[in-house]
């Protein structure tokens, strides 16, 4: 089943999101409408704040990304023998960022039509459960790190529009005001 995606200004973006247990109603059932959604609206990750529910869900498809690069942006935004990821991340919570930070356009499905500049950390250390609640512990890299640091900061109640210069946020505000009203042209 496909869920609508929240758009910027519900407030269930600006939540604090809540751990779940392993029998959190129909979890596989929202882990399934997840990745539908994902699929349909075209991007690499999604958190359950996105589908209106505020619980510490995200999702990852970085192997897709990877699979429509050339050979020389993969060599950009990929380590060597990192083909993307399809994975699942619940309860998550980033224990390591690398020092080595890097730039990079980003976007959000919470956020239509709006794109800038985002610096993050090159890399992340991360522990997690996976979709069988198996506790996991792990390093990822460049693409695939940035869009766990995007997603994860759903799960915080954080956007990645809370990272730009207070210029930059300045300068994109009547932008985020037509997402509000619901009217998305330029």
């Amino acid at each position: 089943m496909i869920k609508p995606i929240t758009v910027y200004g519900n407030s269930v973006l600006r939540k604090e999101c809540e751990d779940i247990e392993q029998n959190y109603p129909n979890i596989q059932e929202v882990i399934e409408t997840m990745w539908q959604t994902l699929r349909d609206a075209d991007g690499c990750g999604l958190a359950a704040p996105q589908i209106n529910l505020p619980i510490k869900l995200f999702i990852v498809n970085s192997r897709d990304t990877y699979t429509y690069m050339s050979a020389k942006e993969r060599e950009h935004f990929f380590v060597e023998e990192d083909c993307g990821i399809e994975e699942t991340f619940i309860n998550a919570k980033i224990i390591a960022y690398s020092e080595k930070v890097w730039t990079a356009g980003e976007g959000c499905l919470s956020i239509p039509d709006l794109y800038e500049e985002v610096t993050r950390p090159w890399s992340v250390t991360i522990r997690y459960q996976d979709n069988e609640f198996k506790e996991q512990n792990r390093t990822y890299y460049g693409y695939t790190a940035r869009i766990i640091q995007h997603e994860f900061e759903h799960t915080q109640g954080k956007l990645y529009i809370d990272r730009l210069s207070p210029l930059r946020k300045q300068l994109i505000k009547n932008k985020l005001m037509r997402i509000i009203k619901g009217n998305r042209k330029k």
